[in-house]
């Protein structure tokens, strides 16, 4: 299958947070954060890229297991920025155009999934906060989602200009 952007540099992306942090990024205006706020991985990142979340537990240090896929999109521009959520919280955020995707269970995906076929502890990764993911494991987990953007596309497919 051809590459989602035109200078075939496109890289896959997981993303780890809470449920309820990640769909605020998706209720907020579009954005993602990793790694507490952290700038640096997000450089490690490129505007066409494609991101999925990935979400342990539904609250933030919560012991309420969740293990799902909830959002999953592509990062919309180069802008790396900044925003005062109080108490001293400045995380760093990149802008990010979701789909509209069901929440998946990871467990039916286990043996499929490049990154965790016949991993005995295939949840290890996911402590770094972000980690690059093959084209395929995304197009696994798009379809699995049911992903698509408002204009009805597969989020596998290249966004409209």
């Amino acid at each position: 299958m051809p590459a989602l952007n035109a200078n075939d540099a496109t890289r896959y992306w997981i993303a780890v947070a809470s449920a309820e942090h990640a769909r605020r990024g998706a209720t907020d205006g579009g954005f993602m954060q990793v790694c507490h706020g952290k700038g640096a991985p997000l450089r490690r990142i490129a505007p066409g890229d494609g991101v999925v979340y990935y979400s342990p537990t539904e609250t933030f240090r919560g012991t309420d297991k969740l293990q799902r896929f909830t959002l999953i999109g592509r990062v919309r521009d180069n802008t790396i920025y900044t925003a005062d959520m109080g108490n001293g919280f400045v995380p760093h955020r990149r802008d990010v155009d979701y789909a509209a995707a069901r929440e998946t269970p990871i467990r039916p995906l286990l043996d499929q999934l490049e990154f965790t076929k016949g991993k005995r502890n295939w949840g290890y990764q996911f402590r770094f906060g972000l980690f690059e993911i093959s084209e395929a494991d995304y197009r696994l987990i798009a379809e699995a989602m049911n992903a698509r953007f408002n204009s009805g596309a597969p989020v596998t497919q290249p966004l409209p200009a």
